[in-house]
């Protein structure tokens, strides 16, 4: 993340968590990247307000009391932060969710935390709940994905050990570019330094925690790059046919390429990459998921559920 745009974020948590309106000292002295002179400090000021408004912010100015000429003052309403987005389904809110939270842990640690107790420490009240649009959360097993995140927004390579497909551990070293999520795992790609090519790797194939590792010269991220074209590249893909019972299966009929009506039943084909990850899904949905073909995933759906009865003999 740039300074600028740092200096941006923290002026829009500063203005939207604030209680009242703040004037332009209490901005200098609370937000951090205002520096130099007095007049430098007020060019920087000027510009910062246009970038926020010319990205729809609405910033009101205003005084502590409108009976004084108080020295006007700056501050930013929840509701004139909001984006109008219009009609959303469910799924797109995920998909926006998602792609914020990459950012979460940025926007409200160490320089935005700072401001916010230096406006305390000058007597003004903040209120972390007016800033909800700038503050989805996900929830997900990996304790790594923000590591990940803040390595790629800061240019910084990243070293772990990996399991291979025959469980061999490796020490990996990265730049990485994209992390992303498909068929219930998480990936990061990036380009393998010892190697010098573009890798990707199962989040839940790293055994012990990730390193971070300052890089002075930084890299840069290829222009357009596509994590999921590289997933695509690197692992077969496999047609299932299935049976799901009618209002059932939403995960599997989510993803699915034909749908045919056959009454009680819907007929459908999907693509999988990964076999065993696939088995645990088909399972999930016990009796209201039939599958048709491939023979090799109906044995290897018939050996699971052998041995779950196995197990409670």
């Amino acid at each position: 993340m740039s300074r600028k745009t740092e200096r941006l974020l923290n002026l829009t948590i500063a203005l939207l968590a604030t209680k009242r309106f703040l004037t332009k000292g209490e901005i200098f002295r609370s937000v951090s990247g205002y520096e130099g002179s007095d007049e430098t400090k007020e060019r920087m000021f000027e510009r910062d307000k246009d970038d926020l408004r010319n990205l729809g912010v609405k910033i009101e100015v205003g005084s502590f009391d409108p009976l004084f000429e108080d020295e006007a003052g700056y501050r930013i309403k929840p509701e004139g932060y909001s984006l109008d987005v219009g009609a959303i389904s469910g799924t797109e809110i995920a998909l926006l969710s998602l792609a914020a939270a990459a950012w979460r842990g940025a926007a409200l640690d160490g320089a935005a935390h700072s401001a916010l107790r230096k406006l305390a420490s000058m007597g003004i009240e903040s209120d972390l709940d007016s800033l909800p649009a700038i503050a989805p959360r996900l929830h997900t097993q990996h304790e790594d994905l923000q590591s990940i995140t803040s390595a790629m927004s800061k240019r910084e390579n990243i070293s772990f050990t990996y399991l291979s497909a025959d469980l061999a551990r490796e020490i990996r070293t990265i730049q990485p570019y994209a992390i992303a999520t498909r068929d219930t795992h998480w990936y990061v790609a990036g380009n393998d330094i010892d190697i010098s090519q573009v890798r990707t790797f199962r989040l839940d194939r790293i055994d012990g925690e990730i390193s971070i590792l300052k890089n002075v010269q930084g890299y840069e991220i290829p222009l357009g790059f596509d994590i999921f074209a590289s997933l695509t590249e690197k692992e077969s893909v496999n047609r299932a046919t299935l049976d799901i019972r009618k209002g059932k299966a939403e995960l599997l009929r989510k993803r699915a390429l034909t749908v045919t009506d056959k009454g009680e039943w819907d007929h459908i084909t999907l693509n999988y990459t990964d076999e065993r990850a696939f088995v645990d899904l088909v399972l999930w949905h016990g009796q209201d998921v039939l599958v048709i073909e491939p023979d090799t995933l109906r044995s290897s759906i018939i050996i699971c559920l052998q041995e779950i009865v196995a197990l409670h003999e």
